[in-house]
């Protein structure tokens, strides 16, 4: 059996459990900064969770997928899972708490959060079953030079320039509306939209690099992970004047910046935990085995929470204004410990799914 890398597996713990912490303050209305996605332009911690999640899909389809090829049986493991993660996605947008059950078809979102996974997923792991390292660097940096090339200088039917900035001639705005229509986040755009998934593949061909790194069988791992983190970043940064960092279209320079970023926050845990073997961040790891589980328990509990009304008050506000509210502490510290209260309730499952040896595999 391969041994695994336990960094991979606290980081990716890490990674859910900061997903867990930004999606569940205890109201909307007041939360700390950092805890905020970006308005458009920029980076904030909470901007990095997700593409650090997909890089690190990444890195796992480059373990499980190392000694194998692809034929048939292969091809049939990559479509299923990714259809399963597509499906309980699109689930968690349709259900609702109450007959009958799910929001009209109309306006039901299509992209979020397990669609894009499973999309980059699939994708991601028939190039890397496909072709060698060489050649998927070099489909990355063209994929980002054309993307760059496409929102930034190629005219909309209508003639119109356009623009990197939340607009109707924005490439991505202008493709969400026109093939997603209603079926969108907000209503000219979508942050897992269509056009913006294909950068996210780059981020997930990052990963699969690092991955190769991991294992292979060269002994400067350390320092060659932080070269390479070093590298993306400076290069994310060297293109925001011209190509603004942005989650919502997940701009080129956010794909260099962000997988520079989790490849140096991985060098560290690396170093630690799989050179040195000192022993820390063991809690994430319990939540990274059952990564994706914990996370659609997490918010398919939160709908329910928010939704289902107990004396006319959701069950989410009833425990919140209850416990959490209180004059002697500020509104976002309530809102924060909210979170961190829900935290704290899935690293325990983790640790319980992990004592009894249960990993559910999607």
């Amino acid at each position: 059996m391969q041994t695994r890398v336990e960094s991979v597996d606290i980081l990716r713990g890490l990674t859910i459990v900061a997903m867990i912490l930004v999606n569940n303050p205890g109201t909307w209305a007041h939360i700390y900064a950092p805890l905020e996605h970006a308005a458009w332009h920029g980076l904030t911690p909470t901007d990095l969770i997700f593409p650090s999640f997909i890089f690190i899909v990444g890195i796992s389809i480059s373990f499980a997928y190392k000694a194998k090829k692809l034929n048939a049986t292969s091809y049939k493991k990559i479509t299923i899972r990714s259809l399963k993660l597509i499906a309980l996605g699109l689930f968690l947008n349709w259900f609702l708490p109450y007959f009958p059950f799910f929001k009209s078809f109309e306006t039901l979102r299509f992209p979020g959060v397990l669609q894009r996974i499973g999309i980059v997923f699939f994708f991601s792991a028939l190039l890397f079953l496909r072709f060698q390292w060489k050649t998927l660097l070099i489909i990355a940096f063209s994929t980002l030079l054309i993307y760059w090339l496409f929102l930034g200088f190629v005219p909309l039917p209508d003639g119109s320039l356009p623009t990197f900035d939340r607009a109707p001639n924005n490439w991505t705005c202008y493709l969400d509306k026109l093939i997603l229509g209603k079926h969108t986040w907000k209503s000219d755009y979508d942050p897992e939209g269509f056009l913006s998934t294909i950068p996210a593949i780059v981020t997930c061909i990052f990963g699969i690099l690092i991955g190769k790194l991991l294992t292979s069988s060269k002994q400067n791992k350390v320092t060659l992970l932080a070269t390479f983190g070093i590298i993306l970043s400076v290069l994310g940064l060297a293109l925001h004047p011209w190509f603004p960092i942005n989650k919502a279209i997940w701009s080129s320079s956010f794909v260099l910046i962000t997988a520079g970023i989790t490849t140096l926050i991985l060098t560290i845990v690396y170093y630690f935990t799989d050179v040195k073997k000192i022993k820390f961040g063991t809690l994430f790891k319990y939540v990274g085995m059952n990564a994706i589980t914990i996370f659609f328990l997490s918010s398919f509990t939160s709908k329910i929470f928010s939704l289902l009304k107990i004396g006319g008050n959701s069950i989410h506000g009833t425990l919140y204004k209850s416990i959490y509210v209180s004059s002697a502490i500020s509104d976002k510290t309530s809102s924060l410990l909210y979170a961190l209260s829900v935290v704290v309730y899935y690293v325990l499952l983790g640790y319980f799914l992990y004592k009894k040896r249960i990993f559910i595999k999607v």
